[in-house]
């Protein structure tokens, strides 16, 4: 029997026989057995799912925030309009723009910032309504007024969130009068409607949307939770020597790729107000979780690395077994982890010690060694940071939290960053000083010019379609491939509204003004829900909303030419704010690009200066896995830039992009790991110490000659490889007594060799001149072999499933393995038994415990000698069934949701019997 109250201790697994070293420390004994919130550590939910693909519920919240000030503001606008004898659609008009931007432009997360910001909407929004009604009669001057509102609102857009604020709801003012023929003597009453409406949505978003930040960090790491066992899931199923392997490592790099964004997420929510108690343990829960996301990242590497090799069938079953346990653990105790470490262990070491499979196999069992110390690894980690910072505050982690991650709409931030750079490296003397103010101001003004006359001669009435087209256009983009994106995203979310918008009309019909209201709520609510996934989404939303408003007005055969006519304008506007964008002051996107770059290797020169001082001065107020995670945010903002507008077929221009881009998510996941590995107290010796140095400086000049050559666009220098400087310093400590520390020493220079290798093939891309010693050495780590097959395999033309599946690298020698060495899996077939029936053999039974003697609810999950997944099923009202095995040897794995897994051996036997084999487990 196998399960987590009779595993061995950490002690007895850390000395299993022949266990080979790795890079990470056993935890340490003694530690207290954290308890995290059930919403973080609690069991699996159905809705996890949601969770994952929202993480923080970001997108939820918008689209609930929406439905929740929609419903508020049309209702109070509605009853202020009958209050006060007023037309019942000016009235929901004006207190519908209350709710609209409200719900999309006010997002704080505190409820003094958020009453301030709502409560100010009516003042602006009311005095231009009263200045619309004014110049009804001056046409001219009412279109001016329209595009200075447009440039002013991009003006203030520089100085803070309440200025621009102030500048959308005095556009939107002068819109919505032009719109709806307030005459002067209604502006005091639409003053009152907006005041009133407001507040009324301030009391329900205080009431049903309360921001909680802390709340969302929760969320946030329940996320991180469910990404963690989609990724044993997806290593339980590489292991499956029946799988697909190209998919199983195609799911196992989504899963990790996912799990990245939600950490880097976590880290950008843990700067923002009322999340982290004090910075000392905001940055505990920076730590914890950067070392429990580069735990995962080893599991998952090291089982892509199994997927290649000739594996014991009971090793590949044990595998299977412990990830299984480790998947289905309660996180709320962590510590249940280090069970399925020992069950991996214990199967190692048996191999180890058959003399047959230790001469033909044992190439498996350093990966699988590696799977269960990174288990061991990630209980620790896990443990602490899901106790949200309950534990005190312990040296080095005194440091206070910096941030290193910015967020746009909850997600990693893109270009905007590298474009502001570059706008502000060339305008710094003179009158230039005046164009970071002026120039998107500039292009709305010049483009709403250009478009208004063009606009207003389609359709006097609605030629304000043309400058919502520039304004969107303009909001968050910073280059010219982003604006067209918006461009396509704009024109095909039109389409699609309008093709559901009429077909709901036609079913509602125009005299269900009350249904149509819903409708349009709903628009707007799921279109506010989709836009962080796809701008399309908000457009088919609005378009869903805007052809049921229409409908009030518009019989059904001119529906049609008025949507195209807002197709044309919209995309007029679109097309001519890109084309101004690309004119006046324009910003190459070459140029952001090779900023982008620039700004990660910045980063990385950062942490190698950190590193040194690190080992200088272990008393230096050092964040290595900070500035590892300031390299993760780089790589996302040069990654945004990277992609291409349109996807060309291998072959026909190259992917020099996709190529560096690669190259430097290698260098990423080293630089995880070297953070991880040489975050350590060393005392090296002066000769040593001063190598080290060398090797450091050698590194910063390289990275400083590379940015120089970046910001240049010509490569003048030269990059001076150190990684056999760090192979002979690694040589000569390889002499030092083995240890934990010995073995994080050996990791981190090993960590480094890669790190520079992975940047001198990038700089070799960039043109610059690498010198050194090329390496000639046999690579000591799957990981070292995989960085060197990448640098090389980049100089030939590679197919894009090669990009997906080795784009990311490896942390802890936990690289997929490529080229010859990589040998085919070779699997002995299953023995075909044929006294068993077509259906196979049905196994059902109970599963009690002493705290529930009706039985316990959960699942079941099957797994054979072979380690594949063969059967699960239901607990419920303690009994269980799954069929269709055959008859041989297998483990049952129970994961109830208030018990640790609990794993039992059968063997199936051979029977003819149509009836069940029984089998009871007891929890």
């Amino acid at each position: 029997m196998i399960s987590p109250g009779t595993a061995p201790s950490d002690t007895t697994a850390e000395h299993a026989p022949s266990a080979p070293p790795t890079g990470t420390p056993a935890p340490a004994a003694g530690v207290p057995r954290a308890v995290a919130p059930r919403r973080v550590g609690g069991p699996r939910r159905r809705w996890d799912w949601v969770l994952a693909a929202d993480p923080g519920l970001g997108q939820l919240q918008a689209g609930w925030r929406t439905l929740v000030a929609m419903v508020t503001a049309l209702a109070v606008g509605y009853g202020m309009a009958r209050a006060l004898d007023i037309p019942a659609m000016i009235g929901m008009m004006v207190g519908g723009m209350m709710g609209l931007m409200s719900a999309f432009a006010v997002a704080e997360n505190t409820w003094q910032r958020l009453t301030r910001a709502i409560l100010w909407m009516p003042f602006p929004y009311a005095a231009v309504l009263w200045l619309a009604a004014e110049l009804h009669d001056d046409r001219g001057l009412e279109i001016s007024l329209m595009v200075g509102a447009l440039a002013l609102t991009f003006f203030l857009a520089r100085f803070g969130q309440l200025y621009l604020l102030t500048g959308m709801m005095l556009f939107n003012g002068l819109m919505v009068g032009m719109m709806a023929n307030i005459p002067a003597g209604m502006a005091g009453k639409a003053f009152a409607v907006a005041l009133v409406s407001a507040v009324a949505v301030l009391v329900t978003r205080l009431l049903l949307c309360y921001p909680m930040p802390r709340e969302d960090l929760l969320r946030t790491q329940r996320a991180f939770v469910v990404e963690a066992r989609r990724v044993a899931d997806a290593a339980i199923d590489a292991l499956d020597p029946d799988a697909d392997q190209e998919r199983a490592v195609r799911r196992m790099s989504r899963s990790l790729r996912r799990l990245n964004i939600t950490t880097v997420t976590i880290d950008g929510r843990l700067a923002q107000p009322e999340v982290a108690a004090d910075p000392d343990m905001a940055e505990l829960l920076h730590r914890h979780l950067f070392d429990a996301e580069l735990a995962l990242r080893g599991i998952g590497r090291a089982v892509q690395d199994l997927a290649g090799l000739d594996v014991p069938a009971r090793l590949r079953e044990a595998m299977a077994v412990g990830l299984l346990v480790a998947r289905d653990t309660p996180l709320g105790s962590a510590q249940g982890l280090r069970p399925a470490a020992g069950i991996i262990r214990r199967q190692a070491a048996q191999v180890l010690r058959d003399a047959e499979a230790a001469g033909r196999r044992a190439d498996s069992v350093e990966p699988a060694y590696r799977v269960a110390q990174l288990l061991d690894s990630l209980a620790g980690s896990l443990s602490r940071w899901l106790a949200l910072g309950w534990s005190s505050p312990q040296s080095p982690a005194k440091v206070p939290f910096l941030p290193t991650v910015a967020l746009e709409r909850n997600r990693p931030a893109g270009s905007g960053a590298a474009a502001q750079r570059v706008l502000a490296a060339g305008t710094e003397t003179s009158w230039r000083r005046a164009i970071p103010f002026a120039r998107v101001p500039l292009h709305a003004g010049v483009a709403a010019a250009i478009v208004c006359p063009i606009t207003d001669a389609i359709d006097p009435h609605r030629f304000y379609w043309g400058l919502v087209g520039v304004m969107i256009t303009l909001f968050g983009t910073n280059t010219t491939h982003e604006r067209l994106r918006k461009f396509g995203h704009r024109m095909a979310g039109t389409v699609i509204g309008a093709v559901i918008g009429i077909a709901l009309l036609h079913l509602v019909g125009h005299g269900h003004v009350y249904v149509m209201l819903t409708v349009i709520v709903a628009g707007l609510s799921l279109g506010a829900w989709g836009m962080q996934r796809a701008y399309a989404f908000w457009v088919a939303g609005l378009v869903v909303a805007l052809v049921q408003l229409y409908g009030l007005t518009t019989p059904y055969g001119g529906m049609d030419h008025l949507l195209g006519e807002r197709l044309l304008d919209n995309g007029l506007g679109v097309l001519v704010a890109t084309a101004c964008a690309a004119v006046i002051f324009p910003l190459s996107g070459r140029r952001i690009t090779r900023e982008a770059e620039r700004g990660y290797v910045s980063a990385v020169d950062g942490l190698v200066s950190q590193l040194a001082l690190r080992w200088e001065d272990p008393d230096a107020p050092v964040r290595l896995r900070g500035a590892a995670r300031a390299v993760d945010s780089a790589l996302f903002q040069v990654v945004s830039l990277a992609r291409p507008l349109v996807r060309m077929p291998l072959g026909v221009r190259g992917r020099a992009a996709e190529h560096r881009t690669a190259l430097l998510s290698t260098a990423t996941g080293h630089a995880r790991a070297l953070a991880a590995a040489a975050d350590i107290d060393i005392d090296l010796a002066p000769r040593q110490a001063e190598r080290f140095a060398r090797i450091t400086a050698t590194l910063n000049r390289s990275l400083q000659a590379l940015d120089r050559s970046l910001a240049a666009g010509e490569p003048e220098e030269s990059w001076e490889r150190v990684s056999p400087l760090v192979r002979d310093l690694k040589a000569e400590l390889d002499t030092a007594p083995p240890g934990p520390r010995a073995a994080r020493i050996r990791t981190a220079l090993r960590e480094l060799s890669a790190l520079d290798e992975s940047l001198a093939g990038y700089a070799e891309r960039c043109g610059l001149t690498v010198r050194g010693t090329p390496p000639e050495h046999r690579a000591s780590s799957p990981m070292e072999r995989r960085t060197q097959a990448l640098v090389a395999e980049w100089a030939t033309r590679r197919s894009p499933r090669d990009t997906a599946v080795h784009g990311d690298p490896a942390v802890h020698g936990d690289t997929a393995r490529t080229g010859p060495a990589a040998a085919e899996p070779r699997t002995e077939p299953a023995p075909v038994d044929h006294a068993a029936p077509h259906g196979g053999v049905t196994v059902a039974g109970s599963v009690r415990c002493a705290r529930h003697p009706a039985g316990c609810a959960g699942w079941v999950t099957v797994i054979n000698a072979k380690g594949k997944r063969v059967a699960a099923g239901r607990v419920q009202s303690g009994r269980y069934r799954v069929g269709g095995l055959r008859p041989g040897p297998h483990t049952l794995v129970v994961s109830a949701a208030a018990h640790a897994p609990h794993a039992e051996f059968l063997a199936v036997p051979r029977t003819e019997r149509t009836g069940a084999v029984g089998h009871d487990m007891r929890l």
